[in-house]
């Protein structure tokens, strides 16, 4: 009875549920009835309006079998709903979606590994997804990996659509979505699936393993990524490897941001170049490894990153580079990373300096993607940030230790910007080497620490080689003819010859001075005997070539009379350093008797004392007797000897004789970066010294160029005696009443208009007549006004 109420009853039921009934057979195991899935299909098509319900039904039935645990018709039933997806179009496919999404979410929730697989395997059947499913996707990465990744690939794929593309990319579902990402592509035992899949076993047809299904999905998202959603999508990556202690191990954050790199549009690689130096910044007191960490993915982002990579604020990316180099210097030197807490962390030395290093490449890294122009200006910018030297005499130990620290990483910076942008040749030396940055660093040459005299030498070789000759002077040595190394030279241009008439001087003095430094070891002679080469074959004119000799004589000198200063390698040094440019030099100018005289010299020394030469001196285990007697006679070049060749070859014997004496004995003057107080200092210095109770009349004598000169320069006093001048006359000018300082200024112009009527008077006399003098009534001489264009101004005053 029972039965034929269940037959006459299911005669009334509604057609779409007999369809959806019909598509079940008996036995699960024989499958979809297809002849009646055509039937369900065919309805569906010609009743659209049915679709919802068709769903409805089909989930019912699915949940059902799903409690009763039979999952031969759980599998037929999503077969069915993934057909009807297929093959349906219509306007109502989105009621009949949340059907579909209700029975993927059941799959999903169950704890049998064959159905989530199930579940996920349906999703890249439909073009709509509900971001809700993605904390379910993510649950699923850490747990059945496969069909997790899978389940978020499909998630990423659908973004396309305006209805998810304004959500997927929220911070609550990035940081869900990235860690499972994430998760998945680290490394070890994480790595091993957790509970593997039936279905996997099963099939054995997995040609893509876990880590590589993620970083294909990892990539797919990081390449749909518009301007503004790049910050969401990696500040989950930084907080995952904060989060897991994952930057000290720095392999999988690099290999994480070299994915992020990779997959990005290229035009916004600085918007990750910024949230890396932000984080930087944010970790400024985290131990060593980590801030180490972060800096190696710094270096290697850059390098990836296209030429525009550090954005619109480049000088801010290397300010903050900067900083942090500052900061190791002074946990370094503290020991601690809070200065009112001493020792409340751990700090090893040896990290500090490790991160040190790495911050210096990833500054040499940062500059090889900037323009030339820009390259130049980080460069000054970086030696803004250097301290001066002998500005704070009064600084503690601790201080000076900071100072000298920070002084020998940020001209590390410097030399390691110049190492690797080989393109930065300058056309013009006076760009190249501004005074804001020459005077600077040429003061840093005269420094104790000896390191950091020859990072200043390494940096000047390398500005000042144009034409790639610096490989060539790679050890001093003796050339008896220089064609062998293929020297590549140009003539002087006017720009060059400017830049040596304003700062030839302070080039001399420093090399002269870097001779003197007890410290000074080979390869600070190797970068010296370069720096003259390199003077003479890029700025050298006859000029520049006639002081160039006189330099070396002048070091031939310095080595005679050091006998109690400088060691006896030092002295044997300077000699050797003097003879091999002398012997460049003269084939450079190819005068025939100034060869023959250096190579006379030369021989006299190989037979008599080899010592004096680079091949004994320059080598790993240096021949130098324990006790230098002074050389005299043949092993030593004479000056009057040099004067006297090359002035019968039209070189100006006059300069050549003038024994050389180097300038500028008072500290270097940084015009640009005195304070108002000692610029004040020595312009009452040169008052003081010129005042009217201490002049003396003298008579009149005639101003040549070297005069000239030497009165511009204040050769007398020393340094403490000067510094202790400036502060009384600083003390003077902040406490003295105004009406006492405007008084002294009144004299002062006074002093300085006479001063100039004294000069006017001495040089300008009238040019010589035929018959010598102009001879007036009575046999007295009379002089006669001359037109200014006549008159005839020293070198120094014209410009």
């Amino acid at each position: 009875m029972s039965g034929v109420c269940g037959c006459c009853c299911g005669a009334f039921r509604p057609r779409y549920k007999r369809l959806v009934d019909n598509i079940f057979p008996e036995d699960p195991e024989d499958g979809l009835v297809k002849a009646n899935m055509e039937k369900l299909t065919f309805y569906a098509l010609s009743a659209p309006e049915k679709l919802d319900r068709i769903g409805a039904y089909l989930s019912e039935r699915l949940s059902r079998d799903v409690a009763r645990h039979r999952y031969g018709y759980v599998c037929i039933a999503m077969e069915a709903l993934d057909q009807l997806l297929m093959a349906c179009h219509c306007q109502s496919i989105n009621l009949f979606v949340e059907s579909f999404l209700k029975m993927v979410r059941k799959l999903l929730e169950s704890d049998k590994p064959n159905l989530q697989i199930l579940g996920t395997n349906s999703v890249s059947t439909i073009q709509v997804l509900s971001v809700s499913m993605c904390e379910i996707f993510c649950f699923l990465c850490l747990r059945i990996r496969m069909a997790g990744i899978k389940g978020l690939q499909g998630v990423v794929r659908k973004t396309v659509n305006d209805e998810l593309q304004a959500n997927i990319w929220d911070p609550q579902h990035m940081d869900k979505i990235v860690p499972s990402l994430l998760f998945n592509l680290q490394p070890g035992e994480g790595t091993e699936s957790r509970s593997p899949s039936p279905l996997q076993a099963s099939e054995g047809k997995e040609k893509e393993s876990p880590a590589e299904l993620t970083e294909r999905c990892f990539r797919e998202l990081l390449g749909r990524a518009a301007y503004g959603n790049i910050k969401n999508a990696v500040t989950p990556v930084l907080m995952h490897l904060d989060n897991h202690s994952l930057w000290e191990g720095k392999t999988f954050a690099v290999r994480c941001f070299k994915i992020i790199m990779y997959s990005i549009q290229s035009q916004h690689s600085h918007l990750v170049i910024q949230q890396l130096l932000g984080h930087l910044d944010a970790n400024s007191k985290t131990s060593a490894t980590v801030r180490a960490g972060i800096v190696e993915v710094l270096l290697e982002a850059a390098a990836i990153a296209a030429s525009g990579s550090v954005g619109p604020t480049v000088l801010e990316v290397f300010n903050t580079l900067l900083r942090q180099l500052k900061l190791s210097v002074d946990y370094e030197l503290t020991g601690s990373y809070d200065c009112t807490t001493m020792g409340t962390k751990t700090i090893k030395e040896h990290e500090e300096r490790q991160l040190q290093e790495a911050v210096i490449m990833t500054i040499g890294s940062f500059a090889n993607t900037l323009p030339t122009y820009q390259r130049s200006e980080v460069m000054l910018f970086i030696m803004g940030k250097i301290p001066i030297p002998g500005m704070h005499p009064t600084l503690i130990n601790s201080a000076q230790d900071f100072t000298k620290h920070s002084v020998k990483n940020l001209m590390s910076s410097l030399h390691r910007v110049l190492q690797v942008t080989t393109g930065f040749q300058s056309t013009n030396m006076l760009t190249a080497l501004p005074s804001s940055f020459l005077d600077p660093l040429l003061s840093f040459a005269l420094l104790e620490d000896a390191h950091i005299r020859l990072l200043v030498l390494e940096i000047l070789v390398s500005l000042i080689d144009r034409h790639d000759n610096l490989p060539k002077f790679s050890t001093i040595s003796i050339i008896s003819d220089i064609s062998v190394l293929k020297l590549k030279m140009e003539k002087c241009s006017r720009q060059d010859n400017l830049f040596m008439k304003k700062h030839a001087q302070q080039l001399y003095r420093h090399i002269y001075l870097s001779c003197k430094e007890q410290s000074s070891m080979q390869p600070h002679f190797e970068m010296l005997y370069t720096l003259l080469a390199l003077i003479s074959m890029e700025l050298a004119n006859e000029e520049v070539v006639v002081d160039l000799i006189r330099l070396a004589l002048a070091l031939q000198d310095l080595a005679l009379a050091s006998e109690e200063t400088l060691p006896v390698y030092n002295r044997c040094a300077v000699h050797a350093l003097s003879a091999a440019y002398l012997n460049l030099i003269c084939q450079l100018t190819t005068v025939p008797t100034f060869c023959q005289h250096v190579h006379e010299v030369i021989e006299v020394r190989q037979k008599d004392c080899p010592f004096l030469l680079p091949e004994d001196i320059f080598i790993e285990d240096p021949k130098i007797p324990e006790v230098l007697e002074k050389p005299e006679g043949e092993v030593l070049f004479q000056q009057a000897k040099v004067t006297e060749v090359l002035g019968g070859s039209g070189f100006n014997t006059e300069r050549l004789a003038t024994p050389y004496i180097p300038q500028f004995t008072d500290e270097d003057r940084l015009s640009k970066r005195k304070s108002i107080g000692e610029t004040i200092s020595l312009q009452v210095e040169v008052e003081s010294r010129n005042s009217p109770e201490k002049e003396e009349r003298t008579p009149a004598e005639e101003i040549t160029f070297e005069a000239l000169k030497n009165a511009i320069v204040d050769t007398v006093g020393m340094e403490e005696q000067e510094r202790a001048r400036r502060r009384q006359v600083v003390e003077k000018f902040q406490k003295a009443p105004f009406e006492e300082i405007a008084a002294h200024c009144g004299a002062r112009a006074t002093m300085l208009q006479s001063k100039l009527s004294q000069i006017f008077e001495i040089t300008i006399r009238p040019p010589p007549s035929p018959s010598g003098t102009i001879t007036a009534g009575y046999g007295q001489t009379q002089s006669r006004s001359v037109p200014v264009y006549e008159m005839k101004f020293p070198d120094l005053c014209v410009y």
